[in-house]
């Protein structure tokens, strides 16, 4: 019956947006005991992307309001599920993917074993084959690479992006967190995944990060640019979270980087050009780039533009301007919903199911 329930719950999570493929060793169930009792494996199926009240979790689940919600309720606390705890109003809970969501909220839970679990789960997981007509996440430039005249819309620049918000939040970047652990990471900051509006909340309520002000969260995003992070959002115009990536420890930008043609998988609006009549060959481009889509020949910088996803981390450090931003043509461009519980939605819906 255990098993059953761990079962049930691992394929109700790989209809949610991002999948939980099975795995040729069967450690996605382990995962998942690590995670949740037998109880909470057996709620978790019933709960949709909706927010819903827990009496109307409770109905559907034939349980009573009372164990509901106290299941519920410790379910959100350890990042299994999500809540909203409106002042004045009952509290709203849903369910959220395995990525992003169950396994970024496991931040503060990692340990030796879990995160040998989570490799052996990357290395052996099938290749998922559904349709992706929108990623979770899109990346975009950082702030000294926009030139005055290159066209942009607010919701492709970050600061715009966080003068949009309310509530700001930090957490530590569970993947540098996780290779640590694992022996080998880097020297980034640890501290500098940025969470905004209800999710900073629930981050801030459930003991995953700290709330900040608007200041903390600019000081954090120029930090970042010194340290060749990519500016990694949500892929929506209304964003939850900015994370900042390095191309050594971060997963999206790993898969990217295996790709032969990472500008074709990457949801961003801009990508590189270069100028070489101007380059002096310095090189500090190179180390920025983390899709090692610059080289050198002939004691000049070379772009391969297939390889660039449009961070604009070289842009930003070239000191004679030979590398600018330029705008993709609309065909290049990957569509960015409204806002994630559209990009989830889009996603469900183009795999024929609901969570």
């Amino acid at each position: 019956m255990e098993t059953d329930n761990y079962q049930k719950l691992a394929h109700h999570l790989d209809k949610l947006p991002g999948g939980f493929a099975p795995s040729d060793s069967g450690v996605e169930l382990r995962l998942l005991r690590r995670l949740f009792t037998p109880e909470e494996a057996e709620l978790a199926v019933h709960l949709t992307l909706d927010r819903e009240e827990a009496k109307v979790i409770a109905d559907r689940a034939g349980l009573g309001l009372a164990e509901a919600e106290q299941r519920l309720s410790e379910m959100a606390r350890r990042g299994l599920i999500f809540s909203i705890e409106p002042k004045g109003g009952p509290a709203l809970y849903h369910a959220v993917p395995w990525v992003v969501g169950i396994y970024e909220f496991q931040v503060n839970r990692l340990d030796e074993g879990f995160v040998q679990d989570l490799n052996e789960y990357s290395s052996t997981r099938s290749q998922d084959s559904r349709p992706q007509p929108v990623p979770q996440m899109r990346t975009i430039p950082v702030g000294r690479s926009i030139e005055p005249h290159l066209e942009t819309l607010p919701y492709e620049l970050a600061e715009e992006l966080v003068k949009a918000q309310e509530n700001f939040a930090v957490a530590s970047c569970i993947c540098r967190r996780r290779t640590e652990i694992a022996g080998a990471g880097c020297d980034a900051p640890k501290e500098s995944c940025l969470i905004f509006g209800d999710w900073a909340h629930y981050y801030v309520r459930n003991g995953q990060g700290r709330y900040i002000d608007q200041a903390g969260v600019m000081d954090i995003l120029s930090k970042a640019d010194e340290a060749n992070l990519v500016l990694q959002p949500n892929n929506s115009k209304d964003i939850v979270f900015i994370c900042c990536c390095c191309g050594c420890c971060c997963g999206v930008l790993a898969a990217l980087k295996r790709h032969p043609r990472p500008s074709e998988r990457v949801a961003s609006p801009f990508r590189a050009q270069a100028e070489p009549e101007t380059c002096e060959g310095c090189g500090l481009c190179l180390d920025r780039c983390q899709m090692q889509a610059l080289t050198f020949e002939d004691d000049q910088v070379v772009l391969n533009s297939t390889r660039c996803i449009g961070c604009g981390l070289c842009v930003s450090t070239c000191p004679t301007g030979s590398l600018i931003l330029v705008r993709k043509p609309a065909s290049g461009q990957i569509k960015v919903p409204i806002n994630m519980n559209a990009t989830w939605r889009e996603l469900s819906q183009a795999w024929g199911k609901r969570g």
